[in-house]
């Protein structure tokens, strides 16, 4: 049963003689009664007017549902008797969202009051800015960077910018690969035009790196991607600060071959990198035998990477398809 929200929180705002953009949230948990309120109050507390919160529940088995009890006027809920991940939940609240603007939120981040306002005015100077993010910061230090965006290496590779740095180093703005799914604002302009069989956020990914796979196809289809730093936001996200031994099996698996499905749908081959084929075969070779003698686990996820090909290959094809019109008539 979906509940209905509240039309605006912004009630009490002057009105403009310009038509300011709508703005959505949308947020999807999974047994998150810890973090929930504390995420709601600080949307709630944002000084851009938000039109519409959506919360997507994946089947949670706590008190999920009962620490949503309070906010039921100002949200819409969207309860699923079946656990859609990630990727699945956001693009659920997505098309309930219907504004300009989405904030795609995790439940374990807690947003200073104008951390829409400033990504939004950055974003909005150019139509060709399809998403924009702030300065996330670790709980417990807030002069740690958790992410400033997301930077990608010539193998490849996506990271979090400025992870574990301190955050006076990242006062600059300026554009980014792509932004961290944990607090990004899309605008719904770009959602549809990269949407693929309707979805935003893959969902053969489930759950992790599906922000990177929208970040590299974003580009791809001449998207720009900004950073604010003046946007604030602390991001729990503790497992990160314990090293791989404190990610669950489940949560490595799931990296580990979203990051071949991010490769198989978005990389370039071109004979102009032929001299990194070598490199990135080797960096794949070793990271094999990495997990040949200490994570053998992740040898589970092959059958279902060589299952799925045929599907990233179809969806590489519509990709770089689009891309070649685009150039051509640019």
């Amino acid at each position: 049963m979906i509940q209905e929200p509240y039309a605006s929180n912004s009630s009490n705002e002057p009105e403009t003689p310009w038509t300011v953009p709508t703005l959505g949230v949308c947020i999807v948990t999974y047994n998150s009664e810890s973090d929930i309120a504390g995420c709601l109050d600080a949307v709630l507390a944002q000084t851009y007017p938000i039109t519409r919160i959506v919360v997507v529940d994946n089947a949670s088995a706590d008190g999920t549902l009962d620490a949503l009890i309070p906010y039921k006027e100002r949200i819409v809920l969207i309860p699923s008797s079946t656990n859609t991940g990630f990727a699945g939940g956001q693009n659920i609240a997505i098309k309930h969202a219907e504004t300009d603007y989405v904030l795609v939120l995790n439940p374990d981040v807690r947003l200073q009051p104008d951390y829409a306002a400033n990504v939004i005015a950055a974003m909005a100077v150019d139509s060709g800015i399809g998403s924009g993010c702030g300065l996330l910061v670790r709980t417990g230090n807030g002069s740690v960077v958790d992410s400033t965006g997301l930077a990608m290496s010539r193998t490849g590779q996506a990271t979090d910018r400025g992870a574990g740095e301190e955050a006076s180093r990242w006062q600059t703005p300026g554009d980014v690969f792509g932004v961290s799914g944990a607090a990004a604002l899309y605008a719904s302009s770009m959602i549809a035009d990269i949407s693929i069989d309707g979805q935003f956020f893959d969902e053969t990914f489930f759950a992790y790196k599906e922000d990177v796979d929208v970040a590299w196809r974003a580009r791809l289809l001449g998207w720009r991607s900004v950073y604010v730093p003046s946007a604030k936001a602390v991001h729990g996200r503790g497992w990160k600060q314990g090293g791989r031994r404190a990610i669950s099996i489940w949560v490595r698996r799931h990296s580990y071959q979203n990051q071949w499905f991010t490769l198989l749908k978005n990389e370039p081959l071109r004979w102009q990198s032929i001299y990194l084929w070598p490199i990135i075969a080797a960096k794949e070779l070793v990271k094999l035998g990495y997990i040949i003698v200490r994570e053998p686990g992740l040898l589970a996820c092959w059958p279902r990477i060589m299952r799925t090909l045929p599907e990233m290959l179809r969806k590489r094809k519509i990709i770089y398809s689009l891309r070649r019109k685009r150039l051509h008539h640019s």
